[in-house]
């Protein structure tokens, strides 16, 4: 049989072949020596100016790739961000910024009692999801709620509320006003949602009728077993991963003073969110730029930066020339397992 077969059979990755025949044959050969610096290799000088940037006041609170979109955007290129992580990890300075649990990894389970048909979106405002969270106020036991709508597409959020309390009356009041402010049509949008008190409640399911608006729920946690209820995948990502970002932002308070504390740091979270963020499922686009259909340009003038750099040091890309990352062009909710098509499918 072949070497590759071999190796593949015998579990030995052929890398580790190699280098013990080598071991074999040249039994003399010195390999105390260092690895060569590839020619195509940043200088120590640049190393150095890309991990002042990265530790710079500006940008000591974002994340690699977050400083390359905006570096990029600005007309400036350094490097790209898979070396900004390999300049930082040299100075152990990567990590996860909270302590976390590492959970196993359950399998979905392939029942037809779990099977659901998928929210599809390729354009704003035709997929939103909507949730609340908490919000500590100023002593234990209470807090605000903040209500928001978040367009699936491009992560914009089109609508959001500080309340002191959950509401279905507020619900109501929002997702009217959310809808009437974006100019949606009858039999154009889907509302996504869990089942929280307010999502289910009969006045908001009235109102959507009204409106035109399809409704749709997160899966109910009941199942066959109680492993599979476990097992069930989390329906209203989109909502649950936007107050998470919000929740790890360096300037999260602890706890709110008052509402209007509440109000008012939310409001600059928000500018913040949608007009300065990189959102990396969005091919590090700000949502704002998607919602508004400002990507495509952004792209464009994203590729003529980096093909200015690729003139100047073509033997820094070694897998050809570059190009930004891809803009989505359909996003699920729960993706069907025979329709998911060749299409840039984002989760």
């Amino acid at each position: 049989m072949g070497l590759t077969t071999a190796c593949e059979v015998l579990g030995i990755p052929r890398g580790s072949f190699y280098r013990q025949k080598e071991r074999l044959e040249n039994p003399q050969k010195d390999r105390s020596k260092p690895w060569p610096t590839p020619d195509r290799a940043l200088t120590q000088q640049e190393r150095i100016q890309v991990r002042d940037v990265l530790n710079g006041e500006r940008f000591q609170d974002a994340s690699p790739r977050q400083v390359w979109a905006r570096l990029l955007d600005e007309g400036i290129y350094l490097c790209s961000w898979r070396s900004m992580y390999r300049i930082l990890e040299a100075y152990r300075e990567v990590r996860e910024r909270r302590d976390q649990l590492r959970h196993p990894v359950y399998a979905k389970p392939d029942l037809p009692v779990l099977r659901q048909t998928g929210l599809l979106a390729e354009a704003p405002n035709q997929l939103w999801s909507w949730d609340i969270t908490k919000l500590r106020g100023p002593f234990k036991g209470i807090y605000y709620y903040l209500y928001v709508i978040l367009d699936v597409f491009s992560r914009y959020g089109v609508g959001w509320m500080v309340a002191g309390q959950e509401s279905k009356a507020l619900a109501y009041e929002l997702i009217e006003e959310t809808c009437k402010k974006e100019g949606v049509c009858r039999e154009q949008l889907v509302l996504h949602a869990d089942r929280g008190p307010a999502m289910k409640a009969k006045s908001v399911a009235l109102l959507l009728s009204d409106l035109g608006v399809g409704k749709s729920h997160s899966r109910p946690h009941a199942c066959l077993c109680v492993s599979a209820r476990r097992q069930v995948p989390d329906d209203n990502p989109y909502s649950e991963a936007q107050f998470k970002t919000m929740k790890y932002r360096p300037d999260y308070p602890d706890r709110f003073g008052c509402l209007e504390d509440a109000r008012s740091w939310t409001r600059d979270f928000f500018g913040w969110y949608h007009h300065e963020h990189c959102h990396t499922g969005l091919g590090l686009m700000t949502p704002a730029a998607v919602h508004y259909g400002q990507a495509g340009e952004i792209r464009n003038e994203r590729q003529r930066i980096l093909e200015v750099a690729y003139a100047a040091h073509p033997e820094r890309f070694v897998r050809g020339k570059p190009v930004p990352p891809r803009l989505p062009t359909a996003v699920w909710i729960n993706p069907p397992k025979t329709e998911i098509s060749d299409q840039v499918v984002l989760h």
